[in-house]
């Protein structure tokens, strides 16, 4: 079961209380393959300059991510640069050079056209309904956005996201986008928007499931030793969401995904989420095996058991 991710893939410049780094990989097409390499073959879409560097390809190609629809384009890569605070809860941004990435119009090749599961990363609403739209039949379509598509594209998201099955988006978000500040009222009016599901991200907190007329799910956060770069973490949420959902898919066949499945994404998100944050920018996904992402899932089965 193939998943088509798209988003940037791009550069960072990232200072933390633990350390400093001027450029390194990033972008969320890049966090979202890199998670969900994990348990399927992620297929790319996204934009790049003649600055990639060949040491980034040769990692996500080592990760068997499909970079078929991998554009190259004369320029630079999409750069942003950002310092986190004390607690890491919040950031400055000191710089953010769109470069190719402002003219980026995803098309999406005839070999993705089969894809099953369709990943539509925090890009404007008109270019995330184009890619759904190229993509012919597909079991499970969800997205990101953020508040300046909610603030300044209000209309055109809320077309875009009538036709998905999932949204996944964090908890001041959900806020903006349904003016309730209670979040299951939020989750209420954002179903009545389109999605089935809506998952609310709360940072360092865990994450919250809603399902249209069932229920909710909530699971905490892995509580790290320490955090070094919370940098893609939400991006590593949904790679192993949405890869765990499509490896789960291919178990089951033709039958439909259950909410357990749903559930049980949930908790690899948040493992994929909290290994992000281990290392700068991608580098704990150099060493990173699928061993450890089971032990620690069995820790949050561990630690949430309480019957």
């Amino acid at each position: 079961m193939s998943l088509l991710v798209v988003g940037s893939v791009a550069y960072d410049g990232l200072e933390t209380p633990h350390g400093k780094v001027d450029r390194i990989l990033g972008g969320a097409a890049t966090y979202i393959a890199l998670a969900a390499s994990h348990f399927t073959q992620p297929r790319i879409v996204a934009v790049v300059g003649d600055d990639f560097a060949p040491e980034d390809e040769a990692l996500l190609v080592r990760r068997g991510v499909d970079l078929t629809g991998l554009e190259r384009v004369p320029g630079k890569c999409f750069f942003w640069q950002g310092v986190y605070a004390a607690d890491m809860n919040s950031r400055t941004t000191l710089r953010t050079d769109l470069n190719v990435f402002a003219g980026f119009d995803p098309k999406v090749p005839d070999t993705y056209r089969d894809s099953a599961f369709v990943l539509l990363g925090n890009i404007q609403p008109a270019l995330q309904a184009s890619v759904r739209a190229q993509v012919a039949s597909p079991r499970f379509v969800g997205g990101d956005t953020m508040n300046f598509w909610i603030n300044d594209f209000r209309e055109e998201l809320l077309k875009t996201i009538a036709e998905w099955d999932l949204l996944m988006i964090n908890d001041s978000e959900s806020v903006e986008l349904s003016g309730e500040t209670n979040l299951r009222k939020a989750a209420a009016r954002i179903h009545e928007m389109g999605p089935r599901w809506v998952v609310i991200k709360r940072g360092e907190y865990g994450a919250v499931l809603f399902e249209k007329g069932t229920g909710h799910f909530a699971a905490p956060g892995y509580l790290l030793d320490q955090v070094k770069d919370p940098t893609g973490a939400g991006d590593c949420f949904a790679g192993g969401f949405f890869g765990y959902l499509a490896e789960a898919q291919a178990r089951s066949g033709d039958a439909p995904l259950s909410g357990e499945s749903l559930r049980r994404a949930v908790i690899y998100g948040s493992v994929l989420g909290s290994f992000c944050c281990e290392e700068f920018g991608p580098r704990r996904f150099e060493t990173l095996t699928r061993q450890e992402i089971d032990a620690r899932y069995e820790e949050f089965v561990a630690f949430t058991r309480f019957a």
